[in-house]
C-alpha cells in the first residue's frame, strides 16, 4: 500500500480556459467576498498594453474592458469611494526598470515606457477625474510597491479592493497577491483585465481564485457597487 498522503501533480489534456470555467462552475467554491468599503485599483491601462493598433505590446481579451472599468469607477466616485490608476514609466535612460529591464533593449521593451511618451499615456476611452482620483507611477509589477496606495487606502478605512486592467499574470496577479497580503478583500472582475495569450489569461485567473482573490463577472461588482 503506498504511504503517500499528499497529491502527486496533476496532469491534464484540458486547456487553461476549460480548467477555468470547471472551477467557476463550483457552486460550492470557498470565496472571500465583498466587504464595507472598496476602492477600484485600475493598473496600468496604458496606450502600451491597450492600444492595439498602435503598439505590439498591446492585448485584448473583452472588447468592452475600457467601458466596464469606466462603469465601476463611475459608481465607486458616486459613493465617495477612492478611483486609483497606475501606469509604468522609466527614466531617460531606463535605470530604474531595475534588473526587470535587462532581459531586451527594443524600442518595444519595457524599460523604453518614457515619461511623456503616447506609450505611457492612459487610453483616451477611459474617464479619469484627475482631481479626485489618485494616479501612481509603478515601477514594478504590483502597484501597491514603493507607491502611495497601502497607505492611501488605510486612510480611506478601505476593506475590499477592486482590480483591473493588465496584464492578468504579471500585474494584476501582483497587485492581487499583494492586496491580501496587506489584509484586503480582493476581487477581480474578469472582463476588466486581459492578457497577451487565452492561456496566461485563464492559469492565472484559475490560481486567483482558488488562492488570492474572488474572480467573479463585473456585473456582480456592478451590482454591489449600486447597493
Amino acid at each position: 500500500m503506498s504511504d503517500i498522503v499528499g497529491t502527486l501533480m496533476q496532469t491534464t489534456t484540458k486547456t487553461a480556459r476549460e480548467i477555468y470555467e470547471e472551477v467557476q462552475s463550483n457552486p460550492a467554491r470557498a470565496r472571500y467576498g465583498f466587504g464595507d468599503k472598496a476602492a477600484i485599483v485600475n493598473v496600468d491601462p496604458q496606450k502600451a498594453y491597450t492600444r492595439m493598433d498602435l503598439f505590439k505590446t498591446a492585448y485584448q481579451a473583452d472588447p468592452n474592458q475600457m467601458e466596464y472599468v469606466n462603469t465601476i469607477s463611475d459608481l465607486a466616485r458616486e459613493r465617495g469611494w477612492p478611483v486609483i490608476w497606475t501606469h509604468v514609466a522609466f527614466m531617460k535612460d531606463g535605470s530604474d526598470c531595475g534588473v526587470w529591464g535587462t532581459r531586451t533593449d527594443t524600442p518595444d521593451s519595457l524599460q523604453n515606457i518614457k515619461f511623456g511618451s503616447e506609450r505611457w499615456e492612459f487610453d483616451d476611452r477611459l474617464r479619469i477625474d484627475e482631481e479626485r482620483d489618485a494616479i501612481y507611477t509603478k515601477r514594478m509589477p504590483s502597484a501597491f510597491f514603493e507607491t502611495p496606495l497601502a497607505s492611501y487606502l488605510v486612510f480611506h478605512k478601505i476593506d475590499t479592493v477592486i482590480i483591473t486592467g493588465g496584464s492578468t499574470s504579471g500585474c494584476i496577479r501582483a497587485t492581487a497577491v499583494d492586496s491580501l497580503s496587506h489584509g484586503y478583500r480582493t476581487i477581480v472582475p474578469v472582463e476588466c483585465v486581459a492578457d497577451k495569450h487565452e492561456s496566461y489569461h485563464y492559469a492565472n485567473l484559475t490560481d486567483l481564485q482558488l488562492k488570492y482573490a474572488d474572480v467573479v463577472s463585473v456585473q456582480e461588482v456592478i451590482d454591489y457597487l449600486k447597493s
